[in-house]
């Protein structure tokens, strides 16, 4: 039961989020840049007050309980390095990928780098379904805290980061030809990995301790890298405004209070 539910969960963040993009990828016209902006500033905010607040800190408070080896921060440190290196390889071969559809000219170039892209971001969803899968490996009683843990959040925040991803692949699917409702489906398609990764996250999780602060840690450094990396970066050269910063801002208290309340 519990790995139906978070199929569900994942498969709405990750599917979902993603084909939506597709479809507003479709019908948004540039102005849109300034909502998009304010959308990842935000979601960023969130992802780093979870992963400072909970993620690293939940092997750091059972340590300090007596309940997890002494090394419990080394071993931390050392995942979190992990995550944090593997995303930033993932995300080197999706720029490349992306600067290969901004360079092309013909349709059909067009409609290759759209392909590519879906792969490149598919290849890209596994590592930040692992973050939603052990945030709720880390959670007792899962099926009673669904909807209040830290993975639920997760999703949602990772749901809207997909977004932009989806109108990154879609357009140039269009673009080169493609009918809109295939290449929605497509983009869509791109997110299904998330489900994969999560369900690999809960399962590593929920080994043993050794394999619950890995994976923690892990999913920490994927997520720093995400919102480090990528979405502030891409954030500000949207849109170079004070309120980009604001959106940051407020992700950050409203992801403290989500996970501390």
């Amino acid at each position: 039961m519990d790995y139906l539910a978070i199929t569900i969960i994942t498969l709405t963040s990750g599917v979902v989020g993603t084909g939506l993009g597709g479809l507003l990828g479709g019908a948004f016209k540039r102005d849109s840049d300034k909502i998009i902006s304010i959308l990842l500033a935000f979601a960023a905010g969130v992802m780093l007050s979870i992963v400072c607040f909970d993620l690293m800190s939940a092997p750091i408070s059972k340590m300090r309980q007596g309940l997890l080896p002494s090394f419990t921060p080394i071993i931390v440190a050392i995942a979190v390095i992990i995550g944090y290196c593997l995303v930033y390889f993932l995300n080197r071969f999706i720029d490349g990928r992306a600067a290969l559809s901004k360079k092309a000219s013909s349709k059909s170039s067009l409609f290759v780098a759209g392909i590519t892209l879906i792969v490149a971001i598919a290849v890209h969803n596994l590592p930040e379904g692992m973050v939603i899968g052990a945030s709720y490996a880390n959670q007792p009683n899962m099926l009673a805290n669904l909807f209040k843990s830290s993975g639920f959040i997760m999703a949602i925040v990772i749901g809207m980061h997909n977004i932009p991803e989806g109108m990154a692949i879609c357009v140039p699917l269009l673009t080169g030809g493609m009918k809109k409702t295939k290449a929605v489906l497509l983009t869509a398609l791109s997110g299904l990995p998330t489900v994969f990764g999560a369900l690999l996250g809960y399962s590593l999780g929920g080994i043993n301790d050794v394999a619950l602060i890995l994976s923690l840690g892990f999913a920490s450094g994927a997520m720093l890298y995400v919102a480090l990396g990528e979405l502030i970066p891409q954030a500000i050269t949207l849109w170079k405004s004070k309120l980009t910063s604001f959106s940051l801002f407020t992700g950050l208290l409203v992801g403290f209070l989500l996970v501390m309340v």
